[in-house]
């Protein structure tokens, strides 16, 4: 079989499956004891080809979902998860509110920030829009906000969850493409906040243009001593966790997976010593972080074994020599594979889209000669954008289902444009000046 073949062979038996209704971990275990079974189980009787081929694909993924390095996934996941239930999120976004005093189109901003820190903290988009839709979406219409308004900020602020660490999914993708985890989570942070900035700038201008999409109301006024108390006792806690993990992984001071551990400890006793931790909250957080960390358990040793068939059947190698025999530049070929994350991101999720695509594009970007951490930032800005794409972006449909009755999908794909744009215009900033993923990671070198 040519290789073109078996890449058709095994792409088309997974886009079946899930066309079929098969959930995606299931899919890729599917197409991948089919492809086992034809690519390595040799010649022979039926049982023979299965044993030989089952085998190899359990040898080839078992040493991938017992790695050390994926345990920051579900401490990452926990985190959030008693962030969440432990009702430090909402003590969080209450203080920011207050602090925004009379700031111009003060929701949307509070937004962004309560956002972007509650992205940070949870790790999770779709928790993070959820909630922000759940509690701002009704208060801002109240408010006389206009629908972009109240929702475009939240669809924008639920993505920097892949790309401020502490990100589950930059762990995913950092252990798909065998890069160090500590980097690409590093990496991620200037691109992040620069974004949140991109945001907060954008609600300004629109605010200024169009005083009307956000009209201004009285707030209770507080004094300086109130606003350092916020600060001091339901702000800086929290970020703090975040910070100490940050600067544990980019010094070298613990592994990520030892950070990370860190890091669920540190919001278990914040929530202790807030008086909040109790034990259904424990109980729901264990279980929410127990059924992701399950998913992406099944999702890595698809992702493994398909690799590995990849490999075995010379799709991958044969990929590679058709798309380098083009004569496109480095920045072409970039370019052609964020079009395509962002087509795949109209029907797919995020992580079936990782993998499908990391074991093929990561060796492509090798042989580019490209940073592969910068590349990885790349990637997941990608996935940020596809989360919001219409007409299927996930977080458009958990935005819809939190929204008030007589928001449309209309509504939600406008209110999100601008928000692409800004995350466009960041890509851009990235393939111009690399340095802005690749300056944190160094300094820890």
């Amino acid at each position: 079989m040519e290789w073109y073949e078996a890449l058709v062979f095994l792409l088309g038996m997974i886009l079946f499956f899930m066309a079929i209704g098969v959930p995606v971990a299931l899919a890729f275990l599917a197409a991948n004891v089919i492809g086992a079974v034809y690519f390595m189980g040799g010649r022979g009787d039926l049982v023979s080809q299965m044993e030989r081929g089952i085998g190899a694909l359990v040898n080839n993924a078992i040493p991938t979902i017992t790695s050390f390095n994926l345990i920051p996934v579900p401490m990452f996941l926990l985190m959030g998860e008693i962030f969440f239930f432990t009702g430090l999120a909402t003590r969080m976004f209450g203080a920011v509110d207050k602090l925004m005093g009379r700031l111009p189109a003060r929701l949307s901003f509070v937004t962004v920030a309560g956002g972007t820190a509650f992205a940070t903290l949870s790790g999770s988009s779709l928790g993070s829009t959820a909630l922000l839709g759940t509690l701002m979406v009704p208060e801002m219409q109240k408010r006389g906000y206009k629908k972009h308004m109240a929702i475009g900020p939240i669809l924008g602020t639920g993505g920097l969850a892949m790309l401020i660490p502490p990100s589950a999914l930059a762990v995913l993708l950092a252990t798909l493409a065998n890069l160090d985890i500590g980097k690409v989570l590093i990496a991620g942070i200037l691109p992040g906040v620069i974004l949140a900035c991109m945001y907060a700038v954008m609600i300004l201008m629109m605010a200024l243009y169009d005083p009307s999409a956000a009209p201004a109301y009285e707030v209770e006024d507080i004094t300086w001593r109130d606003r350092g108390r916020l600060f001091f006792v339901d702000i800086l806690p929290m970020v703090s966790v975040v910070i100490g993990v940050i600067l544990c992984i980019m010094y070298g001071i613990a592994t990520p997976s030892e950070s990370a551990a860190f890091g669920c400890l540190g919001v278990l006793v914040l929530a202790a010593l807030y008086r909040s931790l109790t034990l259904d909250g424990v109980i729901k957080s264990v279980i929410g972080a127990l059924k992701v960390t399950t998913m992406a358990l099944l999702i890595i040793f698809g992702s493994a074994t398909f690799s590995a068939l990849l490999a075995f059947s010379g799709a991958s190698s044969g990929l590679i020599r058709w798309a380098t025999q083009f004569d496109l530049s480095p920045t072409t070929m970039l370019l052609i594979m964020f079009a395509i994350l962002l087509v795949l991101g109209m029907f797919m999720d995020q992580l079936s889209m990782m993998l499908l695509t990391v074991p093929i594009f990561f060796p492509l970007a090798v042989t580019l000669d490209f940073d592969l951490i910068w590349f990885a930032v790349i990637v997941l800005l990608a996935l940020e954008i596809s989360f919001t794409t219409p007409p299927f972006g996930l977080l458009l449909f958990v935005m819809k289902g939190v929204s008030p009755p007589g928001t449309s999908m209309r509504d939600i794909y406008l209110a999100a444009i601008p928000y692409i744009g800004c995350s466009m215009l960041l890509v851009g900033m990235l393939i111009v000046y690399p340095p802005i993923a690749t300056w944190l990671p160094s300094l820890g070198q």
